[in-house]
């Protein structure tokens, strides 16, 4: 397999005030883990700055503006409740959207089988109009609504085991069936969306899981609802909405999940990419507040991009920054 890695210096200049969950140490924690020497067959390249045009499929024009305008030039610029703007942030913002569309052109070009993307802030609670739940734009939607115009991807899926519902992802494709969503996560809990009745045009996909649920419970809902589903959605491309904050030991959620689960995940999703789009994966970093517990995480999931198989070894980095 051949799997290419989109990141940018700029992902750490977008900061938040002292005590922040959505914090630099995130990146530099993903950056370090993937300078290990398991990661040596990853292609590197720089995500380059989004086009309008390709933000605007997703959000409005005047949204898009706003955001512009927003944009501080010292110190903080608070857009949401949880949600902030400093003098980097729109650039690392712009940044993630084009390390999307970027990943999206390379695996329909034959320059990777697949991609993931080492950006933030993250992006799948930006609803069309509105920032919120550390996001500005929705990364995965975006790329969606790109490949769909720029490719013969007629239906685009999002995949989100991010412990928070994607609710930005989901009001942007709830119209749309040759979109489809499918999301595991924690409810209730932020942003109290995500109902197992919330079904779109039939292209919504929601199996929430209670407080406590682990692996057994989040592979038996990937199974009996999302995997069955995204199957016979039969996808021309998968996007993976990657929020590793499931994780048992990420103190933003109540679920278990372990680096093994994240492994089962990623593969399943990769068979049926395999059978119905040509193994295009395109996986977007998302939540994972653990500083630990994210740099394993993503280590195992870039391994199974990667080598396309369960035999991903773990990779420590002893100077790892402790979580919260």
């Amino acid at each position: 397999m051949t799997t290419l890695l989109l990141h940018h210096h700029a992902s750490l200049t977008h900061e938040n005030p002292p005590g922040h969950p959505e914090r630099v140490d995130r990146i530099k924690a993903i950056n370090q883990i993937l300078s290990h020497s398991h990661f040596k067959p990853l292609r590197r390249k720089q995500a380059p700055l989004a086009r309008d045009e390709d933000i605007i499929r997703a959000h409005p024009n005047g949204y898009l503006n706003q955001i512009r305008e927003a944009s501080p030039d010292e110190g903080f610029a608070q857009i949401d409740m949880d949600t902030f703007m400093s003098a980097g942030t729109l650039e690392a913002a712009l940044r993630g959207v084009g390390a999307a569309v970027a990943a999206v052109n390379a695996v329909f070009n034959g320059e990777a089988d697949n991609a993931f993307c080492a950006i933030r802030p993250p992006g799948h609670h930006a609803e069309s109009r509105r920032a919120m739940g550390f996001c500005l734009f929705n990364n995965a939607a975006i790329a969606a609504l790109y490949a769909r115009v720029h490719y013969d991807a007629e239906r685009v899926a999002v995949v989100d085991f991010d412990v928070h519902h994607g609710n930005g992802t989901q009001e942007i494709f709830s119209s749309d069936g040759d979109l489809f969503y499918g999301s595991t996560h924690q409810m209730p809990l932020y942003p109290g969306t995500g109902a197992a009745s919330e079904t779109g045009v039939g292209n919504i996909f929601n199996a929430p899981l209670r407080e406590g649920d682990g692996g057994a419970e989040f592979r038996t809902a990937m199974s009996n609802i999302i995997l069955p589903a995204l199957d016979a959605f039969a996808p021309d491309l998968v996007i993976i909405s990657a929020g590793f904050d499931a994780h048992r030991d990420d103190p933003l959620g109540g679920l278990n999940l372990t680096e093994e689960d994240f492994v089962w995940a990623t593969l399943n999703v990769m068979d049926l990419a395999d059978k119905h789009a040509e193994g295009r994966v395109v996986s977007v970093l998302e939540g994972g507040y653990d500083i630990r517990a994210l740099a394993a995480s993503v280590a195992v999931h870039v391994q199974a991009l990667i080598r396309g198989s369960g035999e991903v070894a773990p990779v420590h980095d002893e100077d790892d920054e402790d979580g919260e």
